[in-house]
């Protein structure tokens, strides 16, 4: 699974970056999403698998808050990537003659920066709240990786505190880019099923069905793990759904966008068309 997620990751944004027929603001944002997928995921795995072969599992304390950091960073900065892309859709079909007035490079980089930006703001609160606890008790870690419930569980400290910037703060970025990307597809579908063209309707809805199976994917894991009541905590569940979060879900989205975007089998033809006639 690692494996199809490094080279699935890795051959998209090689394709956007080689391909010219994708230097378009959609492609770019998928490069970005291809990008923090391929580290998201590298932050957590290869140590898991070191760990499955070795007697000794064990992580440092700084290893431990630098593994947290960028999980939750990159994990934030994906959930404000996936509404900046809702947007850039919503722009491309509600506003097709104005787009490239309204999506200009410098307006895409700006929505790319702001998304590492509040990402990796919000993970840095997450983990200083999280490291200034006191862990005087066992300092075994019923988990593969570093993530925040494991470690509150963790803390012989008075936890009240954190969960409740844990709940805020998630909160805060949950419901922002839910909202941001509920509104784009409202707009969507309006636009969509106002056109008078079969063939415009399924071009939109194809194009905007990659990005929508990604955003079910993502925020339904999300809402489990962390927007639940603390009294609903377990170990065994929580295992198993963050194996879907930091395993299936970066190595099925290159897959999704790959095997349903159009745009990406014709540049993967021409790519290939190249490499034949070279």
């Amino acid at each position: 699974m690692y494996l199809i997620t490094v080279a699935g990751n890795l051959g998209i944004m090689l394709l956007t970056v080689t391909d010219t027929h994708l230097h378009s603001p959609m492609y770019i944002f998928l490069f970005n999403l291809a990008f923090i997928d391929l580290w998201y995921s590298s932050g957590i795995t290869p140590k898991m698998l070191v760990d499955l072969v070795t007697v000794e599992k064990s992580i440092s304390y700084i290893g431990c808050a630098c593994q947290m950091y960028f999980f939750v960073a990159l994990g934030s900065t994906e959930s404000f990537l996936l509404a900046a892309m809702a947007f850039d859709r919503y722009a491309a079909i509600c506003n097709p003659l104005l787009y490239q007035q309204n999506m200009t490079r410098r307006k895409c980089l700006q929505l790319l920066s702001g998304s590492y930006v509040a990402g990796f703001l919000h993970s840095l609160i997450q983990t200083c709240c999280t490291f200034r606890l006191s862990f005087c008790g066992s300092h075994q870690i019923h988990h593969f990786f570093c993530d925040i419930p494991p470690l509150l569980k963790l803390s012989c400290s008075d936890t009240t505190v954190n969960e409740l910037i844990l709940s805020i703060f998630t909160s805060s970025v949950t419901v922002t880019t839910i909202t941001v990307i509920v509104i784009s597809y409202a707009f969507i579908l309006h636009a969509v099923f106002r056109s008078n063209s079969s063939k415009g309707r399924r071009k939109a809805l194809s194009t905007c069905g990659s990005h929508f199976i990604c955003v079910i994917l993502f925020y339904s894991t999300l809402f489990f793990m962390y927007l639940r009541p603390s009294s609903t905590y377990s170990l065994e569940q929580d295992r198993t759904v963050s194996v879907v979060y930091t395993l299936v879900i970066p190595m099925l989205n290159p897959l999704i966008y790959s095997l349903r975007n159009r745009e990406m089998k014709l540049a993967l033809k021409r790519t290939k068309a190249f490499s034949l006639f070279r």
